[in-house]
This record gives C-alpha cells, sequence and structure tokens, in this order.
C-alpha cells in the first residue's frame, strides 16, 4: 500500500526514530530531571522546542510544493495564518465569561470596539471538531481556489510566486482592519483552555510539544507516502520537463492543484499548533517576509529531501531565538549572510552535503 511504501526507505526510518527518540528524550528530561540540574529541560525550553516543531512542519509542507512540484510558493505564511487564526477563535470562545468585560458571548476586542453580535463567521468555533475540521478547511478552500484559477491559467514560474506574495499580503491588510472582525493589529490573545486544559500549565505545554511531533511525525509520512506514488513520480516529471508531461496525457494541472491543497492543509495544521504554544496570533504571520523566510529555511536545509526542510527550519529558528536575544539588530543581516553563503557554497542545503559525504564513504568503501 502506498502509505506504508515510505518505511522500506532507510532515510525515512532514520528520519522518525530521530524524532521520536527526541521526544521521549525531551520529555524525560524534562519531567524526571530536577530543576536546576544541567540537563534538565524548563517548561519554556519545551514550549519553545514545540514552536520549533510547529514550523519545521510548515518548512515539510512547502518543500513538497517547491521541492517536488517545483512551485516556489511566497504565500504559504497565509495558509499558516489562517490555521491558527481558526485555532485562535476556538481558543477564544473558550474563555466565555472569563474575559475583563465578562460577556459570555463575545470576545474582548469585540466588547470594545462596541460589536452588538458575534459575527455569523465566528459561529460553531465554541466546538472543537469544528475549529479542527475548519484548520484544514479554510487554507484548503483557499489553496482551492487560487490554484485552480492559477494553473489553469498555466500561471507559472516567477508569475506565480509574485501572485502568491500578492495573496497573503493582501490576506495581511485586510486582517488588519478591526471591522473584519480578527481583532485588527492586535490579533487574538489571552488563551486560556484548550480541550478543557490550562494552556499556562506545563503539562499541556508538554503536551502540546508532544502534539506537534506527532503532527510533524505524520506529515512528512504522509508527504514521503505522496511522493512515492505514481501521483509523486508526476509531479517531479513536471517540475523536470512540464510539457513532455502534459504530452503524453497527464492533466498536470490537477496534480499542481492536489499537491498544492495538500500542503496548505498541512501549513494549516502547523498554524493550529504554533498559536496555542505562544498564545498569540496576529496580522504580521500574514507578512510577506515570513514567507520567505520558510522557503530560506527550506534552501539552507535542502529542497527536495524533506528532512533538509526540517533541519533548516530548526536551524535558522534556533539562530534567530539567540541573535535576537544577544543582537537584536543584526538578525536579519546574518539571516541574509546566511542565505547568501548556502546559496554560493551550498547550492543542496545542508542534506545536500550529507549526501555528498555518504556518497564519498560509499565509494572509498567499494575502493
Amino acid at each position: 500500500m502506498w502509505l506504508t511504501q515510505p518505511l522500506t526507505e532507510r532515510s525515512t526510518r532514520i528520519f522518525l526514530g530521530l524524532l521520536l527518540a527526541s521526544l521521549v528524550l525531551v520529555t524525560l528530561l524534562h519531567l524526571a530531571v530536577p530543576e536546576g540540574h544541567p540537563l534538565h529541560f524548563s517548561a519554556y525550553t519545551v514550549n519553545l522546542l514545540g514552536k520549533y516543531l510547529s514550523y519545521a512542519l510548515l518548512a515539510v509542507a512547502v518543500d513538497l510544493v517547491w521541492g517536488y512540484l517545483g512551485i516556489l510558493s511566497l504565500g504559504h505564511g497565509a495558509f499558516f495564518a489562517l490555521g491558527g487564526y481558526a485555532m485562535g477563535m476556538y481558543l477564544m470562545r473558550q474563555i466565555g465569561d472569563r474575559g475583563v468585560y465578562g460577556n459570555p458571548d463575545l470576545p474582548d476586542f469585540m466588547v470594545f470596539l462596541n460589536w452588538d453580535s458575534l459575527p455569523w463567521y465566528w459561529l460553531g468555533f465554541d466546538m472543537a471538531w469544528f475549529a479542527f475540521a475548519m484548520v484544514l478547511l479554510a487554507p484548503g478552500l483557499l489553496a482551492l481556489v487560487f490554484g485552480f484559477l492559477a494553473f489553469r491559467s498555466r500561471v507559472t514560474g516567477v508569475y506565480l510566486s509574485i501572485i502568491t506574495q500578492a495573496l497573503t499580503f493582501a490576506l495581511m491588510l485586510a486582517f488588519f482592519r478591526n471591522e473584519m472582525g480578527f481583532g485588527g493589529n492586535n490579533g487574538l490573545t489571552d488563551f486560556r483552555d484548550l480541550l478543557g486544559f490550562d494552556l499556562r500549565t506545563d503539562a499541556t505545554r508538554l503536551g502540546l510539544f508532544i502534539a506537534s511531533g506527532v503532527a510533524l511525525g505524520l506529515g512528512y509520512w504522509l508527504c514521503r507516502a505522496v511522493i512515492n506514488s505514481k501521483l509523486g513520480r508526476v509531479c517531479i516529471a513536471s517540475r523536470d520537463a512540464e510539457a513532455r508531461v502534459r504530452f503524453l496525457g497527464y492533466r498536470v494541472e490537477r496534480v499542481q492543484l492536489f499537491v498544492f491543497v495538500l500542503s496548505a492543509m498541512l501549513a494549516g495544521v502547523a498554524g493550529a499548533l504554533y498559536v496555542p504554544q505562544v498564545g498569540i496570533i496576529n496580522p504580521s504571520e500574514f507578512s510577506p517576509i515570513f514567507s520567505i523566510e520558510i522557503v530560506i529555511w527550506v534552501a539552507l536545509g535542502g529542497r527536495a529531501t524533506l528532512y533538509g526542510a526540517v533541519i533548516g527550519a530548526l536551524l535558522v529558528n534556533y539562530a534567530k531565538t539567540y541573535f535576537t536575544g544577544v543582537m537584536p539588530d543584526a538578525w536579519l543581516f546574518a539571516l541574509g549572510a546566511l542565505f547568501v553563503i548556502v546559496t554560493v557554497f551550498l547550492p543542496k542545503g545542508i542534506a545536500g552535503l550529507l549526501s555528498w559525504r555518504r556518497k564519498q564513504r560509499t565509494e572509498e568503501a567499494s575502493a
């Protein structure tokens, strides 16, 4: 079966094994090692790692369309943010009458802006199943409509990249408006509970970290299964020679649309996991700069590998955390320099370097 095919790959088994070992190790170091010990992982560190894992899932989603379909999307931040807003709307509805104004039906920002009633598009977000469904459907439907129009018109290359960037920029401007009903520039915040669990407790933060790791593993597995299937082979063929694939009778636009929608839904899941761990979602997540930064993660790690995207996301975000704390003004310069260095000296990213070293060792052993 195509879903079990990834388990026959050595790289997939290694990745999933390392991910599982990391989840278990961090959990043990957090729970079993006492505070003050050098090996203890604090709740803050666990929360930070969970945020990195949600970013890694986002990077895998981008690598699926860029690395294997040849579509450089500069708008995946929009899908990430839509999933985040869907989760944020659910978390806001869970506050109820515990808000500043004590209104059981309206979030605090709506009371402050003198809203009389809850907008229709907020209805249903008091139910977990509905909110979780919208985490997938909101980015998925946007990707479906956008992809149908773009791929049907055969918009490709830099033009498609510019359009995706324009899409996320337009959404950012829309969500900044208070009358949209999404909190304006302040966004959604002051979350309390998720499925009845207090978001401010260490146990819930650990649970979200584990959930992020499980989601990353499942997302990686699903992407590998798609790539190893006939559909994946058509994706790679259309990336390398789209005209020839069309000549053979394949409906390339349908393949592109399916993979693009799948990637958007994975990005939405990443956004939904990100929001309860950072405690806020605002229109800055729609920023085109963020979407460009995601592409840098994938380029650094190595596109068309999936695990390279994970490596890039983890390394860049760890570096961002370090530099913004030590030299906040130098972070963007460091990120730009890193991208230039990788482009010039490591065109295939870190994953390409690892593959080259492995090939060298194999040749030396056979000699």
